[in-house]
């Protein structure tokens, strides 16, 4: 095997790459494997500084060439002098990650440098399907996942994720000029998408559009949930808790009464403790289910990926309290970091 080209040093500069920009991710990567959770700190740090590099770009269009130009040299094995650069292209040679995600990933930033509108559901579902599925098919080869079932319902728990977000980011988004919801939901309701977003507030049909939103993200996440099963066991509660502190995201809104425009749905460190023990058991219990196809939008992120066989090992039963101890130990040190850190 050819020597890696990053350094314990590079991965820890991934790591705190990471550490800042997603806490949700950073809590439930602790429940990950050691190797599988250096490799996603690499995957998410070059996804993390690709997101960065064109969102914060004076240039749109340079800043995409730029970052396609760095994932060329990737792919080439021949890094730029950058710890994510070095990191990222280790993880795409030791998982054979197909370059055609990471460049919908792009594509999908690109979307947002340009201005892209979203006029129908299907229309928000392929821009997850870039910014999110395309992360999630390539966690799931970064643990051992290959299978198309497995990546079919790692792209649906990408949109997902992505649809909580854009729920929870509706207000954020439109202060700086950007509207993910549907369009065609505002023309439902004779609305003006663009009078609203030249002055957003909260009202009843933005709080139906959240909801609607939330309630077809709860459709993936339970699409979602049986392909947990096929990832190594050891692999399994790190999903499982990523899955329930979005989707918690989401419920928080509901709280809110769905207004994400005067107000950002948060989770506590505390309910990810109880979420992320939750998911403990749910790796142990959870099983494949009848298998679905793909998404419309997200087949090509599956078909662009070679198929094999996914690990399927029986979940470690005489473990659950192991793994209990591990989760409570790790989101405590979270919190303590946060505490420390004044968050």
């Amino acid at each position: 095997m050819a020597e890696p080209f990053a350094s314990p040093q590079d991965i820890q500069a991934c790591r705190a790459a990471i550490r800042g920009g997603s806490k949700s991710f950073f809590a439930a990567s602790f429940l990950l494997p050691r190797e599988a959770r250096d490799r996603a700190f690499a995957l998410y740090g070059f996804c993390r500084w690709a997101d960065d590099t064109v969102d914060q770009g004076e240039d749109a269009a340079a800043a995409c060439s730029l970052v396609t130009r760095r994932l060329a040299m990737i792919y080439a094995g021949q890094p730029a002098d950058s710890p994510i650069d070095r990191a990222f292209s280790d993880v795409v040679r030791q998982c054979d990650i197909p370059q055609a995600l990471p460049d919908a990933l792009i594509e999908g930033f690109a979307w947002d440098a340009t201005g892209r509108q979203y006029e129908t559901l299907s229309d928000v579902r392929a821009y997850g399907a870039r910014v999110a599925s395309s992360v999630g098919a390539m966690m799931s080869l970064v643990m051992g996942a290959r299978s198309a079932e497995a990546l079919a319902r790692a792209c649906d728990l990408g949109v997902a994720m992505q649809l909580t977000n854009i729920a929870r980011d509706v207000g954020e988004d439109a202060r700086v000029g950007r509207l993910y919801l549907p369009r065609a939901w505002f023309a439902e309701a004779g609305r003006d998408p663009d009078a609203w977003l030249a002055e957003p507030r909260f009202d009843a049909h933005i709080a139906a559009c959240v909801q609607r939103l939330l309630t077809e993200a709860d459709r993936l996440y339970r699409r979602a949930r049986p392909g947990i099963a096929f990832l190594p066991s050891r692999c399994r509660p790190a999903i499982h808790a990523a899955a329930r502190i979005y989707r918690e995201i989401g419920v928080e809104a509901g709280r809110n009464r769905f207004d994400t425009v005067n107000r950002r749905a948060t989770t506590s460190t505390l309910r990810k403790l109880g979420l992320a023990g939750a998911a403990v058991l749910d790796a142990v219990f959870a099983s494949t289910a009848a298998a679905e196809g793909p998404l419309a939008e997200t087949r090509f992120l599956v078909d662009a990926a070679p198929d094999a066989p996914a690990p399927d090992t029986p979940p470690p039963w005489w473990r659950v309290d192991e793994e209990w101890g591990r989760v409570i130990g790790i989101l405590h040190d979270v919190k303590m970091r946060d505490r420390a850190a004044g968050g």
